[in-house]
Order: C-alpha cells, then sequence, then structure tokens
C-alpha cells in the first residue's frame, strides 16, 4: 500500500518522472543517473518493480548546484559534502575550495613565468656565446666573487601558551619555520623541518641547472608531506594535527622556497621589505577577492583556518588529505636579507613594523632577538619562530 501511494502520489504531480525533472532541472536524463549512481542526487522514489525514477520538483535547485560544482571542477567526494550542508556552511566550503584552486593556479603561474624568464635568459646567452651550453654564474654579483648566507633562528613559547609547536632552523643550506597545530602538533612542525635537512643538495660544488633545482624542490616537498604523516600517525585523529612550513634551500646562485600553510617569507632589498608568499588561509582569500578588508581579517573569527597544510591522513581515506606545497625559484642579490617566521610573528605584528628591526639589526642574530621580542611586547598570545638570513659575498681563502 505505502508503495502504491507513493505511486499515486508521483502521477498527481506531487513526484516526477526523471524524463520530466530533466527538463526541470535543465540536465540530463544522463546525467542524474549518474548522480543518483555517485550518490550526489537520490530520487525522491525509484519503483521497487520497473525501477523507475520518480523526483520531488524542489530537487532541481540540488541537481543544479551539483552540476555547477563539476563545473568548476570540485572532486566528487567533495561535492557529496558541500550538498549535504545548509547554505550559510555550502558558501564556506565552496569559497574555500575556490581559493584553494586559485592559490595553486598562482604558484603554478609564477613557475611558469620563472621558467619562461630564465629560458629566455639562458637563449639570449647561448645567442652571445657561440657554442655556448648556459651560465650558471651568480646573479646580481657578476666580479664580485660567490655568495653564501649567514643565519640564525629562533623560536620562542610566548606569554600564553604552555607548549611550543613551533619549530624553526638555519643552516648554511636551509632557512625553515613550521607551526605545528593538533595534538600532534609539535612532532609535525619538527618532522617537517627534520625531512629537509638531508636536501642540502650536495656538496655545493658547482650550481644545478634551473630543471634540476626544480627537481630538487618537488622531492624535497613530497618528503617532508611524508615525514608528518609519520609522524602523527598514532594520533587519535591524524588528518586533525599537522604543521604549515616555509623553508628555503641555498644552492650557491638561488634559493629554492617551500611553502605551505601561513608561515611567511619576506625580502628587505635596497631598503623596502617585501612579502614573498601567499598565505593559504581562508581570511587571506576573502581578501583577495575584496570581501574582507586586511582591518577585518584580523578580528575575523575564522582567521586561523587554512587552506593547505602538511597533515596526517585520516585512517579511512584511500589517499593522503595533505596538500603539495608551492615550491618556487628565486634569484638572490648580495645584501639581500630574509625573513622567515610563523603567524605568532605576522598576526600580532603589523607588516609596517616588522621593517623596522629587520632593517636595524646589525646581523641575523640580532634580528631574530629583536623581532620574538617584539612578539612578546604584542602580547605573545601564540608560539613564535623566525629565521633570517644575509645574503654576503663569500669570503676566499
Amino acid at each position: 500500500m505505502e508503495r502504491e501511494g507513493r505511486a499515486v502520489g508521483a502521477a498527481s504531480g506531487e513526484l516526477v518522472t526523471i524524463g520530466e525533472f530533466a527538463r526541470l532541472s535543465r540536465l540530463s536524463a544522463k546525467a542524474l543517473r549518474r548522480y543518483d549512481e555517485l550518490g550526489l542526487l537520490r530520487p525522491a522514489l525509484v519503483d521497487p518493480v520497473n525501477g523507475y525514477r520518480y523526483y520531488d520538483p524542489a530537487q532541481a535547485e540540488e541537481a543544479r548546484l551539483v552540476a555547477w560544482l563539476r563545473r568548476i571542477g570540485m572532486p566528487l567526494s567533495r561535492i557529496g559534502r558541500v550538498v549535504a550542508l545548509d547554505a550559510g556552511a555550502a558558501a564556506v566550503e565552496i569559497r574555500a575550495y575556490w581559493a584553494r584552486v586559485e592559490a595553486e593556479t598562482a604558484a603554478r603561474r609564477d613557475l611558469a613565468m620563472y621558467l619562461v624568464d630564465h629560458l629566455s635568459a639562458e637563449g639570449r646567452a647561448m645567442a652571445r656565446i657561440p657554442g655556448s651550453t648556459g651560465s650558471t654564474g651568480n646573479a646580481g654579483c657578476a666580479g664580485a666573487g660567490p655568495l653564501a648566507i649567514r643565519c640564525a633562528a629562533l623560536t620562542d613559547t610566548g606569554m600564553v601558551r604552555t607548549a611550543n609547536q613551533d619549530a624553526a632552523f638555519a643552516g648554511p643550506r636551509l632557512l625553515a619555520v613550521a607551526d605545528g597545530f593538533g595534538e600532534g602538533g609539535a612532532e609535525a612542525s619538527a618532522a617537517a623541518i627534520e625531512a629537509l635537512k638531508p636536501s642540502a643538495w650536495g656538496s655545493g660544488s658547482g650550481a644545478p641547472s634551473a630543471a634540476d633545482l626544480l627537481n630538487a624542490l618537488e622531492d624535497t616537498a613530497d618528503s617532508a608531506s611524508r615525514a608528518v604523516r609519520e609522524a602523527v600517525a598514532s594520533c587519535a585523529a591524524p588528518d586533525g594535527s599537522g604543521t604549515t612550513l616555509t623553508a628555503m634551500l641555498w644552492t650557491g646562485s638561488r634559493l629554492g622556497l617551500v611553502h605551505i600553510g601561513d608561515s611567511r617569507a619576506y625580502l628587505l632589498r635596497g631598503g623596502e621589505l617585501f612579502r614573498i608568499t601567499h598565505d593559504h588561509s581562508l581570511v587571506q582569500s576573502m581578501i583577495n577577492d575584496g570581501s574582507l578588508s586586511r582591518e577585518e581579517a584580523a578580528s575575523h573569527p575564522q582567521r586561523a583556518l587554512l587552506l593547505k597544510a602538511l597533515v596526517g591522513e585520516a585512517r579511512s581515506a584511500q589517499v593522503a588529505v595533505a596538500s603539495r606545497p608551492d615550491v618556487r625559484l628565486r634569484e638572490v642579490l648580495a645584501g639581500d636579507r630574509y625573513l622567515l617566521c610563523s603567524d605568532g610573528l605576522s598576526a600580532v605584528v603589523d607588516e609596517a613594523d616588522l621593517r623596522a628591526p629587520v632593517v636595524a639589526a646589525d646581523g641575523p642574530e640580532e634580528a631574530v632577538r629583536r623581532l620574538v621580542g617584539l612578539a612578546r611586547e604584542a602580547g605573545g598570545p601564540d608560539n613564535v619562530a623566525c629565521a633570517v638570513a644575509d645574503v654576503v659575498v663569500e669570503e676566499q681563502e
């Protein structure tokens, strides 16, 4: 009797056939059947005798939403989560997804532009020098001798927290900061940086090609991702623990940048301080699209929500949920000063106020002490990590 009642409902217009619903939703019957198979849009009724599908006309909006989400490239598993949410939560989820797409696209665009510039310059050099196979000289320091970095790093628990989940490292080949979060945050941040240390890229004899550097950066990023997953695997919720990572690997003529999350890298050149990384955060995406001002972002309730980070793997997941870090190459000049820091510094000290201690410090050791002191003067609500490196002309024996 229940099935008969539903069939009458369908016949009386309360439910409609798949053909009629296809016209209402402006989708094909084939697409609707596919959505049903994938569990994205179930019919209101499937006749148990003949298998006919019937839909509630109110499902048309949901059907169109599924189609729109597929058109922007959202993975099917994520679409399933979005359509189960209320309108407000779905909007937040879509914004977060698209911000991540834009961040990844921006990273690929930067890499493409670097390759265009690099190959164009190499082509011009080869045209000028018959038989040349390209130059590996130090950018911006012709005749000045080889370059090196002088660096220092410092972490601080802050004025509020009782444990420190930030990590920092400074060495002749590596500069890195990581901001851990979740149950295994301290282990994650330490593991991410430790995974970079073997990537000292050899003894430094001879400058590697751009292609070799990019391949090494990709391998380094993958190593850090694996190390974090292994470090937090024993946590109760591995996918709730992870870390940001911002690191620079020195090659003798270039810096390779590995970046994910909202830790930052800055460059001091010519007396001006420039941020050279892009925050992978929800509020940064809202600033970018004009829906949020920088002043509003400072007090936004979701300011700590990351769109990308190195995280553990859910036990039921078939693939890791960790995101791939951005990788990039940077040409350097003698006299450059680089600052890497966690949001324990950048979130409480305005960028305009960062410049003074970075400029005034006599060396990296003094710079990191001044910067940690600034964070503490601002209340020190979070752990803080920072690392500073100066690019200098290497002293010859």
